[in-house]
Parts: structure tokens; sequence; C-alpha cells
């Protein structure tokens, strides 16, 4: 099982990740922030206080922006208007799109192809 709080990216630290880490290579600067939503490979995550101790090479510069004190969790708003959107996209009627075309008639039929939208097919479940 996969732990979903994301860990320091320093060895040897298990702490979770309060910031994100990024380089800026062209300007010799390093950026560190909020935690990134998605784990990104040219990042690092960073623990408070590894965070805090964060030193650039000389000649580079460190901008820091600010970082939330606090877990970062959803505000019972967004995940009401996400719940609302998802319901609006379930009721509204779906129109018929110009690429959408029945599927081929006549010797073309594929016994198999239930139905076909652009290039995909959607093929009857094989008896067992």
């Amino acid at each position: 099982m996969v732990s979903p709080v994301r860990r320091c990216s320093r060895t040897a630290c298990g702490r979770p990740a309060v910031a994100t880490l990024t380089y800026v290579y062209a300007d010799s600067t390093a950026v560190l922030g909020p935690l990134a939503t998605y784990a990104e490979p040219h990042c690092y995550d960073l623990c408070s206080d590894h965070s805090e101790r964060l030193t650039a090479p000389r000649g580079w510069e460190v901008v820091r922006l600010a970082i939330p004190a606090g877990p970062a969790r959803p505000a019972g708003d967004d995940l009401e208007a996400l719940a609302d959107a998802v319901r609006e996209a379930a009721r509204a009627p779906r129109a018929p799109r110009e690429r959408e075309r029945p599927a081929p008639r006549g010797r073309e039929i594929d016994p198999m192809e239930v139905a076909r939208r652009g290039h995909l097919r959607v093929l009857r479940s094989p008896d067992p």
C-alpha cells in the first residue's frame, strides 16, 4: 500500500513534505514554494526543517514563496462546486458531434461491432 502523503526528498528523511524546490538553471535561481499539486521528476519535495535550512550554491539566488502553515485541504465550497459540476454534466443532454457517424451498413458490418464513434469502435463481449 502506498502512502498518500508525499515525503521529503532528502535522503533518510521520512517527514511529510510541505514545500517544493525547483531549479531555474538559466537564471541560477532556486525557487522554494508551496507543495506542488503533483510530484514532478525535476522538482524536490522538502519537509519544513529542510525547507527552512535550504541554501543555494554561491552565485545562485533563492526565491522563497509563501508556504501555508497548515496542511492543504480542499474547502467545503470547492468540493460542493466540483460535485455540482459533475451533476450538471450528467444531466445535460448530449448533442451528437459532427464527426460521429453511425456504424457502416451492408457488407462492412462486423458482427462484434455494436457502435462506432469516429475511429473508435464498441465491440460486443465474446461469448464464453
